[in-house]
């Protein structure tokens, strides 16, 4: 799994080869994040989350994977 930002979007990469691409503007803390700030992330619960201890955020890959339609 990995995380990958672009000035747009927020990628995750799942371990099954899928590729989750939503707007940062879903997210107004990563949007808002300086590049180091996001760059700094970890997997949490076994790999169904993604934590950015600076950012005091948390993101869920089923939430990612059922995101705003």
């Amino acid at each position: 799994m990995n995380v990958e930002f672009d000035d747009t979007s927020l990628r995750v990469y799942l371990v099954d080869g899928r590729i989750v691409s939503v707007p940062l503007e879903w997210f107004p803390v990563l949007r808002d994040a300086t590049p180091e700030q996001r760059s700094q992330w970890r997997l949490i619960g076994g790999g169904i989350g993604i934590h950015w201890e600076s950012l005091d955020e948390d993101l869920s890959v089923a939430g990612l994977l059922g995101a705003r339609e």
